[in-house]
C-alpha cells in the first residue's frame, strides 16, 4: 500500500479515544486525505449522541450511522445463544459485534469508492482481527490501515496528550479513562486498577456499572420471569410477544436492578497475552441460561453432548474473529437442527446476581414422570439385569484375563 495512493478512508468510528484521534492523524500521516466516518449501531445509546458534530469537528468530510440493531440480534447473537457459545464464560458481547460492523465498512466504502478501511484497534488485541478477517471476506483486496501499528503513541496516556494538543474534546479523564466497549448486549472494563487481577473490581464505586447494580445492591426480594422459545429463539418475556432484540433490552432492565450478569474474567486473547476484564451482561446472561434450561428436557443425551462439545469450537470461532468461515456456518446448520424440538416455557427467579430455576414446561420434552419416579411405574426394574450384564463385559473378561496372568 502507497501511501500517495490512499486519497479517502472509510474509518470505524466510535466518539471513543481511540477513532477520536485518528481522524487528525490521518490526515497529517496521509496526504491530507478524506476521512468518512461510519458508525455501527449496535445498541451502544447515548455514545452516539453529538457523534456527527464531533466527527466533522475532528476533520471528517462525513459520518454514516448504520443502524444494525435487528441484524446484530437476529443474525448473530441468537444463533450464538441457540449454539450455546460461551469463551471462556464470556458471551461474546465484543466478539460477534465485529463482523457486523465491519460488514457495514465495507459496504460504505464501496459506495464511496474509498482507497482504505481504518480501525483503531491496538497491536496487542482481539479486534483488529476480527475486523480485518471480515473486510478479507467481503473486499479481499481492499487496504487497511491500523495506526496503533504504525504511530509512535505508546499508551493511553499518550493518546490524551495527542487529543489535548489537537484540541479534540474527550469524555473520559485519565482517572476514569478505562477502555470500553458497549452495545445492546453487553459492556465490558479494561485498564487501570483492573490490570492487576489481585484488585476487587469497584462494583459498589458510583458510575463504574452502568448496565447493572452490584448484587450487594439489587433488591432483597426475588423477580420471577416467564419466558418462551420457538425453535430455540426467544418470542414472548412475561405473556408479551415481543422481537428477539426487544427480548434482549428488557432483560437487561429486569436482570440489571438484580446484579445479574457480571464476569470477572482473566481471559486468553487471541494474540496470545493473558487480559482481565470485567463484563456486564445482564439480559444475556438470563436468555443464555433460560435457553439451556430448555434444552435439559428437548435435547437428547446424546445430541445435547455433542453440542456442548462443538459449542466450545462455535466460541473459538466466533472469539477468533472466523464468523465468516465454512465451519461457523456449518455449525450453525447442525445448531439449527439441534434447535427443531427446543420449543417451550420456563420460569426462573432472579435474586441478588443469582438466577434460580423454578419451571421449565415444552410439548416436545423427552423427560417422563412415569420413568424416572421412585414410586410405582411401568418400569421393569429386572431389565437392568441384562443391561449391567451386556454393559459390563469388557471389564469382566480384562478382570478374567488379568487374575489368569497373575497366576
Amino acid at each position: 500500500m502507497n501511501k500517495e495512493d490512499i486519497k479517502k478512508v472509510v474509518l470505524a468510528y466510535s466518539g471513543g479515544l481511540d477513532t477520536s484521534i485518528i481522524i487528525p492523524w490521518l490526515k497529517e500521516n496521509y496526504n491530507n486525505c478524506e476521512v468518512i466516518a461510519v458508525s455501527g449501531n449496535v445498541g451502544q445509546a447515548d455514545e452516539l449522541e453529538g457523534l456527527e458534530e464531533k466527527a466533522l469537528k475532528t476533520g471528517a468530510s462525513k459520518l454514516y450511522v448504520l443502524d444494525l440493531t435487528d441484524e446484530y440480534v437476529n443474525d448473530f447473537i441468537i444463533p450464538c445463544v441457540k449454539a450455546g457459545a460461551k469463551y471462556e464464560d464470556y458471551l461474546l458481547g465484543t466478539s460477534h459485534a465485529r463482523p457486523i460492523i465491519a460488514k457495514g465498512l465495507v459496504e460504505i466504502a464501496l459506495k464511496e469508492g474509498a482507497d482504505a478501511i481504518c480501525h483503531g484497534c491496538t497491536g496487542k488485541g482481539n479486534d483488529q482481527v476480527r475486523f480485518e478477517l471480515a473486510i478479507k471476506h467481503f473486499a479481499p483486496n481492499m487496504p487497511v490501515i491500523a495506526p496503533w501499528r504504525e504511530w509512535s503513541i505508546k499508551s493511553r496516556d499518550e493518546e490524551i496528550d495527542y487529543a489535548e494538543a489537537h484540541n479534540i474534546p474527550l469524555r473520559i479523564s485519565r482517572e476514569t479513562n478505562y477502555s470500553k466497549d458497549k452495545n445492546l448486549w453487553h459492556l465490558s472494563h479494561e485498564g487501570l486498577d483492573l490490570e492487576d487481577p489481585g484488585n476487587e473490581p469497584q462494583y459498589d464505586k458510583p458510575g463504574f456499572l452502568e448496565m447493572s447494580v452490584s448484587p450487594m445492591a439489587a433488591p432483597d426480594q426475588p423477580e420471577v420471569i416467564k419466558m418462551a422459545f420457538e425453535q430455540g429463539v426467544p418470542v414472548s418475556l412475561n405473556g408479551e410477544k415481543l422481537t428477539a432484540k426487544e427480548i434482549v433490552l428488557k432483560l437487561n432492565e429486569i436482570g440489571g436492578r438484580n446484579g445479574i450478569g457480571l464476569l470477572d474474567i482473566v481471559e486468553n486473547r487471541l494474540v496470545g497475552m493473558k487480559s482481565r476484564g470485567i463484563y456486564e451482561t445482564p439480559g444475556g446472561t438470563i436468555l443464555y441460561e433460560a435457553h439451556k434450561y430448555l434444552e435439559t428436557i428437548t435435547l437428547d443425551k446424546m445430541t445435547a453432548h455433542k453440542k456442548d462439545e462443538l459449542a466450545m469450537t462455535f466460541a473459538d470461532l466466533v472469539y477468533n474473529g472466523q464468523w465468516f468461515t465454512p465451519l461457523r456456518e456449518a455449525l450453525s446448520a447442525f445448531v439449527d437442527k439441534t434447535q427443531e424440538t427446543v420449543t417451550g416455557k420456563v420460569k426462573l427467579k432472579l435474586y441478588k446476581g443469582n438466577i434460580i430455576k423454578a419451571g421449565v414446561w415444552s410439548d416436545y420434552s423427552l423427560y417422563s414422570e412415569d420413568l424416572a419416579s421412585f414410586g410405582e411405574s411401568d418400569y421393569d426394574q429386572t431389565d437392568s439385569r441384562g443391561f449391567i450384564n451386556l454393559f459390563g463385559l469388557p471389564i469382566k473378561v480384562q478382570a478374567l484375563v488379568d487374575q489368569k496372568n497373575k497366576k
